[in-house]
């Protein structure tokens, strides 16, 4: 085995920031629930504005659109179901859902349930071959099915969590409000390598995992005209859109890794795509039929996340790269950490237009702080070998199947 794992996984999740561990640690140590009046609560409820405001900030909207959440697929949940609700009770001819072919799960499977269960209609808009959604598709997709008056909610995530591409969200979001339809972006992959503000959009997620902050914590931004379906009830804290004890100590982590990642967006991006960019180079080098999924140009971190390299390799399954990589000590993914283990081709891709053969050979390559020119050489290194054995095991496979 290796003695070392180089780790190439940071889309997945990513190693908590030193500071972070500081500020749970500390909070942790301090007993007080936020909804009580007496002195410990009332202190634990200070921690909690203070971080909402930090959040607020760095995120570029106000305190009171903040609602913490236990991460980006309830805040995803809440924003899409809850406004469906909301929007379906005040005009039963808003039936339908405008989303991207692209979205993550934690977007689709709530669209699919409102779908099977609550009377909904989808119109997908596709993005072209890089994987970008324009904003004459996302009209024409209003138009469609109906038109914009049976729409209750638009929704274009700000940077796909797979192959890496940058959507002009701001423009996207001002289609959707030329015609007063409400619009969320799950900003979860975005947070940290592109200039953020929540402001363009209606409903927004981040969440504490992807940026060094805690797992278990994350946000929804509100806007204060927003007021979505709550899906669960208790307490009625976060607005009464999200019941639950307050988690005081993650809040405040959470809040940390989020200054932190809009403070050093700009410094962060830079080192992540020299990284990146020897990473993709090296691997086209071994000119072995490798592509990259996704716009890239050498130094561009505009157009696709600064830390994401996402190949195709033909002949070859991504699983079989990834235990053989794994092996190496190379930890990466084939997509979404989400739907690990599941042998299909990633719906990103095809959406995009990639052919289902050529999809099932990805790999998704993330980079992240504490990447390292150590870690592109390793994986560099082992690449080769991987690539050989990977292409004989599927060789042996479609002999099997003919």
């Amino acid at each position: 085995m290796p003695s070392a794992t180089h780790y190439l996984d940071h889309t997945a999740t990513t190693p908590v920031l030193d500071e972070v561990v500081d500020v749970v640690t500390a909070a942790m140590r301090r007993t007080g629930n936020a909804s009580s009046l007496h002195t410990p609560g009332r202190e634990a409820r200070r921690v909690v504005e203070e971080s909402r405001e930090r959040v607020a900030e760095a995120l570029r909207v106000r305190p009171s659109e903040v609602v913490f959440t236990s991460g980006g697929t309830e805040s995803d949940n809440l924003a899409v179901k809850g406004t469906y609700a909301a929007r379906r009770a005040a005009d039963p001819a808003r039936d339908r859902l405008v989303v991207s072919g692209i979205e993550h799960h934690a977007v689709l499977d709530p669209v699919e349930h409102l779908v099977a269960h609550e009377g909904a209609r989808v119109t997908f808009v596709e993005p072209d071959g890089d994987g970008l959604v324009a904003p004459a598709a996302l009209a024409a997709a209003l138009a469609a099915d109906g038109g914009p008056g049976t729409v209750a909610l638009a929704s274009v995530m700000w940077a796909n969590n797979e192959v890496g591409t940058v959507q002009p969200v701001p423009g996207l979001a001002a289609v959707a409000h030329e015609h007063g339809i409400p619009f969320h972006s799950d900003a979860v992959q975005a947070l940290g390598q592109v200039p953020l503000d929540l402001s363009v959009v209606d409903l927004g997620v981040v969440t504490g995992h992807k940026i060094g902050g805690p797992l278990g914590v994350g946000v929804l931004t509100a806007g204060r005209d927003q007021s979505p379906v709550p899906l669960t009830h208790g307490g009625g804290q976060e607005r009464r859109l999200r019941s639950g004890t307050l988690d005081t100590p993650g809040i405040a982590g959470l809040a940390e890794a989020v200054v932190h990642a809009a403070e050093h967006q700009a410094s962060h991006a830079r080192h992540l795509a020299v990284l990146r960019d020897a990473l993709i180079e090296g691997a086209l080098a071994l000119d072995d039929g490798i592509r990259v999924s996704g716009p890239w140009s050498p130094g561009d971190t505009t157009r696709r996340l600064a830390g994401n390299a996402h190949l195709r390799v033909p002949d070859a399954e991504g699983d079989s790269l990834l235990y053989l990589l794994d092996a190496a000590g190379i930890a990466c993914s084939t997509g979404s950490a989400c739907q690990a283990g599941v042998p299909r081709a990633s719906h990103v891709l095809l959406a995009m237009g990639v052919p289902e053969e050529e999809a099932r050979g990805a790999l998704r390559l993330t980079l992240g702080h504490g990447s390292t020119t150590a870690d592109v050489d390793a994986f560099l290194a082992a690449l080769p070998q991987a690539l050989e054995r990977a292409r004989r095991a599927h060789a042996a496979s479609s002999r099997v199947r003919a």
